[in-house]
């Protein structure tokens, strides 16, 4: 079944503004989907695939653009197979779905931080059984917004009637899929396409985390760009770094630092590209508003993203997709369709992996623009509005599952990452003249100096 996924790369395509005659060469391949409520495998694929044609656009390619959508739907789970080690469990052992005395809430305790703020709401906790007895005395929506209140981050169950009738659900309704700015000034980048590794010697500074502005940056460096990735010094994400960093670079800076906003501050004046998962404020919070941006980036191209959406009174709240399949009535839309006990998510985190592949397509529909006019431009998505774009779509048709993932469907060449040899499972599309490979393995955050590549020309 393509048909589904073609609607969703030509949706995604509209609000990217692309030229409507690059579809055409759109080609969706495989059988079987992922089990769900929702058409999770048709988003995956859509979603590739349109961000594979912005990339052909951007290098002049004419050829087809063919997007396995089997592969699609495994990458947007995990990509890499390690050999002779194991991936952390991404999870913490307090974070989850817990019943409160009137229905259901999510906690996300994945940072320290944010477990922190849940314990002081409900009481030190060391498994499962002792936070589900703490939760179970509270009203959901209490629950939630006491959390909130510490810097935590929950999320109660809603409906998918229930999030259309509540104000920010109304808000992100009207928001537009991807929101696109006016053009920045000039630039002075000498930057163009190049054959055969279309983004080489193009720069993108990397400051995004968990999950959706890592995989639009990975699918950057996939075509050769120079991807530098910085975090602060406190800051980790062991069990999904394995995945995230593949074709990077990874380095670390204090921004409270003279020094290393000096060094910051070099990076980004030397940057063809911006993409950033700060909650609206941040940046300015630390000297970089939008102004500074651009004082220092001129011709800047700037893709950016939040949870909840960008208007409304949820703007800037925090959240991550779990919370967002909670709040906007995916994960009960799971349950009933199951009829299952408690919620169901989404099989994978299919709203963060379609908003990073979506963002990675408006970065290129906006360097096509500044190859045409010489400007910059930036550009907003969030996870809610792709959770909307997901159930407008409505429930997904039956279909065989998924063959599972065999060793025909690894690449060849093993990967030295920092955790050991592992193979990653081969691209999920193929772009005429443009094979999408990384020629660095994945690695530690923090591993590397903060410096671009010395000749430019990337990875």
């Amino acid at each position: 079944m393509t048909a589904g996924a073609h609607a969703f790369a030509a949706r995604i395509w509209q609000a990217l503004d692309g030229p409507h005659d690059a579809l055409a060469h759109l080609q969706i391949t495989g059988t079987g989907a992922l089990p769900s409520a929702f058409a999770v495998s048709d988003l995956a694929a859509g979603s590739v695939g349109a961000a594979a044609l912005a990339l052909a656009e951007v290098a002049g390619l004419a050829g087809p653009v063919t997007v396995d959508r089997r592969l699609a739907s495994f990458w947007f789970a995990w990509s890499l197979r390690p050999e002779g080690w194991r991936m952390p469990d991404p999870w913490d052992p307090v974070a989850g779905d817990y019943e409160t005395r009137d229905g259901w809430i999510r906690l996300h305790t994945n940072a320290p931080h944010h477990r922190a703020a849940a314990e002081r709401v409900l009481g030190p906790q060391i498994d499962r059984a002792g936070m589900a007895r703490a939760v179970s005395g509270w009203a959901k929506g209490e629950l939630e917004e006491a959390i909130l209140a510490e810097g935590g981050c929950a999320a109660e169950m809603r409906g998918l009637a229930d999030w259309a009738a509540h104000p920010q659900g109304r808000a992100v309704a009207a928001e537009p899929l991807v929101h696109v700015g006016p053009s920045g000034g000039g630039t002075g980048s000498g930057w163009a396409p190049r054959p055969g590794r279309p983004l080489a010697g193009l720069r993108v500074l990397d400051l995004t985390r968990v999950l959706a502005g890592p995989v639009a940056t990975r699918f950057l460096a996939g075509f050769g760009a120079d991807v530098l990735r910085i975090d602060p010094p406190d800051w980790n994400e062991a069990p999904i770094e394995p995945e995230v960093t593949l074709g990077k670079t990874c380095a670390r800076l204090d921004l409270r630092q003279d020094a290393d906003r000096a060094t910051f501050e070099a990076l980004l004046a030397g940057a063809d590209v911006l993409v950033h998962g700060y909650r609206p404020g941040a940046l300015d919070g630390l000297g970089y508003g939008a102004q500074a941006r651009r004082a220092l980036a001129p011709g800047l191209v700037e893709v950016c993203l939040d949870a909840y959406g960008w208007t409304g009174p949820w703007a800037g709240r925090r959240g991550f997709d779990s919370l967002v399949q909670m709040s906007t009535g995916i994960a009960q839309a799971g349950q009933v369709r199951q009829q299952a006990a408690k919620p169901v998510p989404l099989p994978v985190q299919a709203l963060d992996h379609a908003t990073g592949y979506m963002m990675a397509a408006a970065v290129l529909r906006l360097l096509a623009r500044r190859l045409s006019d010489g400007a910059g431009g930036a550009a907003r998505l969030s996870l809610a509005r792709t959770a909307a774009l997901l159930v407008e779509a409505g429930p997904a048709e039956p279909e065989p599952p998924c063959p599972a993932a065999g060793p025909e469907d690894l690449a060849p060449v093993i990967e030295a990452t920092a955790w050991g040899p592992a193979r990653r499972l081969q691209a999920p599309v193929e772009v005429a003249d443009a094979p999408m490979r990384w020629s660095r393995a994945a690695r530690r955050l923090g591993e590397d100096a903060p410096a671009w590549a010395a000749d430019g020309a990337g990875p």
